[in-house]
């Protein structure tokens, strides 16, 4: 039982005296409690009570404006606010919030009226919002230049998603539609009163979403009462980072803040609290560069140009992100940016109330040339006096974005766009290679024919298929600002898979002369025979002194031969492991042997049936430099090797299954 100390007992029987004659006033300390908790939609509710018992009404009116403000549903905020400056509430940012909310409906005349009205005010005083209350007048009177702009984009719903519920920040992924929604929930999110959101991903064909198939990432990403948002791919498809809100608990985070999973040994891993986030900020939106290298996302934190900012964190060699680094004020203005996204020729998009915008969030694009940055908006059909965000792109012309206009489904709906701009200029790219395998008596180069080539995202399914002729040529249309991986298979041949990406080789548009442009990248395989017990070795398999865990690089290399295993379905191996002469020789012979087991064994948990490999420690037996004198020497001794033992014929059976 919770123990009350006697100032606290006659603390809570004064105030029970006091408001047990009154339930208005009740109601107010109550709402006060709700909204100071973030519970929003209660505290609604409970000041709606006060003012029906006519207990602080323009305080109350006040309070349920900044609730729905604070709840991101500013323009039913607009009653509210004008009531409570009607009553005279003494909080100055009353005005302001309700030019902002007569701006999302609409009013745009009205809305200057209040601007002008909050900045006769911040004359006597410097008020909070006097920087962006001036740029906001800017704003409205430039308005005019996007409404009139010329209009290249149709758009439409995706009636297949959309529900009464919120479905929002669109991206496809290798073939599947990822977004995140409110649909489901069971429990209610206090904030707002709808259901807690969870991210979903539902399959794609023949351009359609098939929306009933849809479903969550599974349990480490679908929590029960906390709200998961926006999710990212990294181009290689090896990393994922999204948004999570906090849990409530007094351990847990104070907002909403970037996790990372990993795709490892064919699954994601447990989702990890990324280092970039500020503990005490916002930190969301996030959204990969075109080559991996920089995460973009939005944030709160202290030190920005004012409310919501994009910020950009880089990776280094370790794999650990850092650097973070506000956009600057090109960017960033004192109002809200956020949802940032990166095209395949290097364009940002983003949303903001804080550039010229028609209402609350606009979509805009940021251009560089000549050093400069450029910002646009898009203007309608893609933005509205709602909230209009998260856009992403499938190719250069079309893609998807997120709106809570009064036309949609119910709360924040997903539409498809295309731009019929004639002046989008169009680059078509091909790849185009040669399948070849090395003589080895003279080391040259020779063509291999009948080679079927795969052409296929990584970790995916195949997009398309060629066989090799004569000259041993393929080829493929590619898209731009896209990794892929080719597969190539003969028989006689170890089957070979080789990375491809457009990312970083695309044409800007500002370059392209011709409405149509047609390029081609050029690429080899060369393929290995499949020799029998002819040591093969890998690179890279580094071992800690005297130690045989493996480690994050041998991983990697590891990964590389559970990559051969599986495509090479036929081959049993030998994995064998060598040290140098130096020290003991029984010892070096049990210390490789301890080392061939363990890379084993991560094969084994990376899903290769254990009854097609053999572990085998040579120690110092079959050194490559007998007699090493020095350190690069013997680590060429230092070696992890593997060797086709048999080759199974005819073999039909899934990829690690014995006949």
């Amino acid at each position: 039982m919770m123990r009350v100390n006697s100032f606290g007992l006659a603390s809570l029987v004064l105030l029970a005296v006091l408001t047990a004659c009154n339930p208005g006033k009740r109601a107010l300390i109550k709402g006060y409690n709700s909204f100071d908790g973030g519970d929003y939609n209660i505290a609604i509710e409970q000041y709606r009570v006060a003012m029906d018992n006519g207990v602080e009404v323009a305080e109350s009116n006040y309070r349920i404006a900044e609730a729905y403000r604070l709840s991101n549903r500013l323009a039913e905020a607009m009653p509210y606010y004008e009531a409570a400056i009607d009553m005279g509430v003494a909080d100055t940012a009353a005005v302001f919030h309700y030019a902002l909310a007569l701006k999302q409906n609409g009013e745009y005349e009205l809305a200057k009226e209040q601007l002008d009205e909050y900045l006769k005010l911040s004359r006597d005083s410097v008020l909070e919002y006097t920087e962006w209350a001036n740029q906001e007048v800017a704003n409205l009177n430039n308005l005019d230049s996007i409404l009139i702009k010329d209009q290249y984009f149709e758009i439409e719903p995706v009636a297949s998603v959309n529900t009464e519920e919120a479905e929002y920040a669109p991206t496809v992924h290798r073939g599947s539609f990822y977004f995140t929604s409110s649909r489901g929930s069971e429990k209610v999110y206090k904030a707002t009163g709808t259901g807690f959101t969870n991210i979903y991903k539902a399959p794609i064909q023949n351009d359609q979403v098939l929306a009933e198939q849809a479903s969550t990432l599974g349990a480490e990403f679908a929590s029960e009462a906390i709200n998961e948002g926006v999710i990212t791919f990294s181009p290689n498809g090896k990393m994922m980072v999204f948004a999570r809100g906090n849990n409530g608990k007094r351990k847990g985070t104070q907002d909403v803040n970037l996790y990372m999973s990993r795709y490892q040994k064919g699954k994601w891993t447990t989702p990890e609290i990324l280092s970039i986030n500020d503990p005490n900020a916002w930190d969301s939106t996030p959204t990969f560069s075109r080559d991996g290298k920089t995460l973009y996302f939005a944030s709160n934190r202290p030190g920005g140009q004012g409310g919501i900012d994009l910020y950009s964190a880089r990776v280094d060699g370790r794999g650990r992100w850092s650097n973070v680094r506000n956009m600057g004020s090109t960017i960033n203005t004192p109002g809200h940016e956020m949802f940032p996204y990166v095209t395949d020729d290097g364009k940002l998009y983003f949303s903001s109330d804080g550039h010229p915008s028609m209402g609350a969030l606009d979509v805009f694009v940021a251009t560089r040339k000549d050093g400069e940055v450029f910002i646009e908006n898009l203007g309608p059909p893609v933005n509205s006096v709602a909230d209009d965000f998260g856009i992403s792109f499938t190719t250069i012309k079309d893609g998807y974005f997120t709106s809570n206009r009064s036309s949609g489904a119910g709360d924040d709906d997903i539409y498809a766009f295309v731009n019929n701009d004639p002046d989008l200029k169009i680059v078509n790219y091909f790849l185009a290679g040669i399948t070849v395998t090395k003589d080895e008596e003279s080391g040259q180069e020779k063509i291999v024919e009948g080679v079927k080539v795969k052409l296929r995202f990584p970790q995916s399914d195949d997009i398309a298929s060629e066989t090799t002729g004569n000259e041993g040529e393929f080829g493929f249309k590619v898209d731009g600002g896209t990794n892929y991986e080719l597969v190539a298979e003969k028989e006689g041949f170890f089957t070979e898979r080789v990375d491809f990406s457009t990312i970083g080789r695309t044409i800007p548009q500002e370059e392209l002369v011709a409405m149509v442009t047609d390029t081609t990248f050029r690429t080899k395989i060369v393929l290995s025979k499949l020799v029998l017990d002819k040591p093969i070795v890998m690179e890279n398999i580094y071992y800690e002194f005297d130690e045989y865990f493996i480690t994050d690089a041998a991983a990697v290399e590891l990964d590389k031969l559970v990559n051969i295993l599986n495509d090479n379905p036929q081959i049993i191996i030998e994995l064998s492991s060598h040290t140098d002469a130096q020290g003991d020789n029984d010892y070096n012979e049990a210390l490789s042997q301890r080392r061939a087991e363990s890379a084993v064994q991560y094969l084994v948990e990376s899903g290769i049936d254990a009854g097609r490999i053999t572990a085998r420690g040579y120690g110092e037996s079959q050194l490559i430099i007998k007699n090493a004198v020095n350190d690069d020497q013997h680590e060429i001794n230092r070696r992890t090797e593997f060797k086709v033992t048999r080759i199974r014929q005819n073999s039909t059976q899934a990829n690690n299954s014995l006949e």
